[in-house]
C-alpha cells in the first residue's frame, strides 16, 4: 500500500488572471511547428496533438482555454521523482502505457443507471449525456449542462470565471487541450439550490494490455454572490484500461457557499488524475469531503485561493489503498487578496495514517508558511498500527474476537470522514463499500487476521 499527502498554506500578495473573451471564428488549433523543439519529451507532444485532433473545433467558448493550454504544454515534460511535486508519485503506469484518446460516445442509446439523487448530470468520457441526465429540481436562473448550451444572459459570467490558472502541471494542460466539453454549473445571485447536484463520471475504458484510453472531463462551477449549492462528484468506470484526467474549477462569489463531496472509486486497473481549483470571494464557504479508494494510480491536486476576507475552508479526506495502489493528495491553500496579511487567521491541519501491512509506504509532508504574528495555526501527523494489543483491549474485554475488533477499528478510522458527508444516501453507499473492502482480505493483500 502507498499513500502520500502533501499540504501547504502559503500567504502572499494578490495575484489573479482572467482570460480574454474568445474570437468569433477560432481557427483549428495546432501546436506551432517552430516551437516543437522546445519540448524535451516528444512523446508528450505527440499525445497533445492526438488529443487536439480528437476534439471538435466548433466550440468557440473553449478556444482560449485550448490555446493557452497548447502554449503552456510546450514547456512541460513528463515529471520524474526528481521533481519536488512528484517526489512521492510513481507515474510508471502512464509512462509505460500506450495512450490513446477515448472514442466519442456511441450513437445508440446507453443503459440507464439507478440514481442516488434527483438532480444528476451524466458525463461519459468527458461528454455530457443529456439522455441520461435528470434535472427536475433546479430553481429559476440555475443552469446545468454542456458549455454549448450556456444561455447568452450568463455567457459573460461563465467566460470570466475561467481562471487562466498559470500554475498547473502537464495534467492540467492536457485536460485543457483534450476536454471535449465543459459541464457548466451556474447559480445566480442569492439563489439556494436545495437538492444536491450529482455529477456522475463514467469511463468506458477499452484499452488492452499496456494501453490506456484517456478522457478529459472538465467542470466549471460558478456561484454568484450569496448563492448556495451542494455538488457530488462521483467517479466510476465500466472496465479497466482507461485514464481519467479530470479538472474542476469552482468560483464562489461573496457570501456564497459550496458543499463539495468527491468520491473516487474507479477500477483498479485505471489511472486517475484530477485538479480541483477553488476561488473564494469574501465571506464565502467551501467544504470538501473526499473519499478515495479506487484506481491503480490516483493523484488529486487541490488548489484553493482565498480572494477575500472572512473566508471559511474545510477539507476532509479519506484514502484506502489496496495491494499496489498509489493514492496521492497534494493540497495547497493560499490567502490571496490585496490586504492578505493574514492577521487573525485560524488554520489547522491533521493527518492520520493506519498501516494494515508490515511494510507499507506512507509519505506525509505538512507545511505551513505564515507571514503574520496574530494567528492561530497548527498541524500534526500521526501513524499507528494494529499490532499493539492494547488498542483492542476495549473490544476483547467485552468478549469481541480479535478479527471483529480489528475490522471495527479500521472501519471507524474511515467512518470519521464518512460521517462528514452531508447526504445520508451517499454515506450508506460508501459505508457498504468500505465494509466490503475491509472484509476482502485478499484484495487488501492482508493475512486472514490483519
Amino acid at each position: 500500500m502507498s499513500s502520500s499527502t502533501t499540504t501547504s498554506h502559503l500567504l502572499h500578495p494578490f495575484h489573479h488572471h482572467h482570460l480574454p473573451k474568445p474570437k468569433p471564428s477560432p481557427p483549428r488549433l495546432r501546436l506551432p511547428l517552430r516551437l516543437r523543439s522546445a519540448l524535451s519529451d516528444p512523446r508528450l507532444l505527440h499525445l497533445a496533438e492526438k488529443l487536439e485532433d480528437s476534439v471538435s473545433p466548433s466550440l468557440p467558448l473553449l478556444h482560449n482555454l485550448r490555446l493557452s493550454s497548447s502554449d503552456s504544454i510546450l514547456s512541460k515534460s513528463w515529471p520524474t521523482r526528481r521533481d519536488d511535486h512528484f517526489r512521492y508519485t510513481d507515474l510508471s503506469l502512464l509512462k509505460s502505457s500506450q495512450i490513446e484518446p477515448s472514442p466519442p460516445p456511441p450513437s445508440s442509446p446507453l443503459p440507464d443507471e439507478p440514481q442516488l439523487f434527483p438532480n444528476r448530470l451524466y458525463i461519459l468520457d468527458g461528454h455530457v449525456i443529456p439522455s441520461l441526465s435528470s434535472l427536475p429540481n433546479l430553481p429559476n436562473g440555475v443552469y446545468v449542462g454542456g458549455i454549448s448550451g450556456v444561455p447568452d444572459r450568463i455567457a459573460g459570467s461563465v467566460l470570466d470565471s475561467f481562471s487562466g490558472f498559470r500554475d498547473g502541471d502537464l495534467f492540467w494542460d492536457l485536460n485543457g487541450i483534450g476536454a471535449p466539453d465543459v459541464a457548466v454549473v451556474y447559480v445566480p445571485e442569492g439563489c439556494r439550490v436545495e437538492e444536491p447536484l450529482h455529477l456522475k463520471y463514467v469511463f468506458s475504458g477499452g484499452g488492452g494490455e499496456r494501453q490506456l484510453a484517456v478522457s478529459n472531463p472538465r467542470v466549471l462551477v460558478v456561484v454568484e454572490r450569496g448563492g448556495e449549492i451542494g455538488i457530488v462528484e462521483e467517479f466510476g468506470g465500466g472496465g479497466d484500461g482507461y485514464w481519467a484526467n479530470s479538472v474542476a474549477e469552482v468560483a464562489i462569489g461573496e457570501g456564497g457557499r459550496v458543499s463539495h463531496s468527491y468520491v473516487q472509486r474507479q477500477e483498479l486497473g485505471s489511472a486517475h488524475t484530477k485538479w480541483t481549483l477553488v476561488r473564494q470571494g469574501s465571506s464565502s464557504t467551501y467544504e470538501l469531503v473526499e473519499i478515495s479508494t479506487g484506481g491503480k494510480l490516483s493523484r488529486h491536486n487541490l488548489h484553493i485561493q482565498q480572494l477575500g476576507s472572512d473566508t471559511v475552508t474545510e477539507l476532509s479526506s479519506f484514502h484506502m489503498s489496496r495491494s499496489d495502489q498509489l493514492l496521492d493528495l497534494h493540497s495547497k491553500l493560499v490567502l490571496d487578496h490585496p490586504r492578505g496579511y493574514a492577521q487573525q487567521t485560524d488554520a489547522g491541519q491533521q493527518t492520520r495514517s493506519l498501516p494494515l501491512t508490515p511494510r507499507p509506504c506512507i509519505n506525509v509532508k505538512p507545511n505551513l508558511k505564515i507571514i503574520a504574528d496574530d494567528v492561530k495555526c497548527s498541524h500534526g501527523a500521526a501513524i499507528s498500527n494494529l499490532e499493539d494489543s492494547q488498542q483492542l483491549f476495549y473490544f476483547k474485554a467485552r468478549g469481541i474476537d480479535t478479527q471483529t475488533a480489528r475490522d471495527a477499528v479500521v472501519f471507524s478510522f474511515g467512518a470519521e470522514v464518512l460521517s462528514r458527508l452531508p447526504y445520508e444516501a451517499l454515506r450508506k453507499s460508501l459505508a457498504s463499500d468500505l465494509k466490503g473492502l475491509i472484509a476482502d482480505k485478499e484484495s487488501l493483500n492482508l493475512p486472514d487476521e490483519i
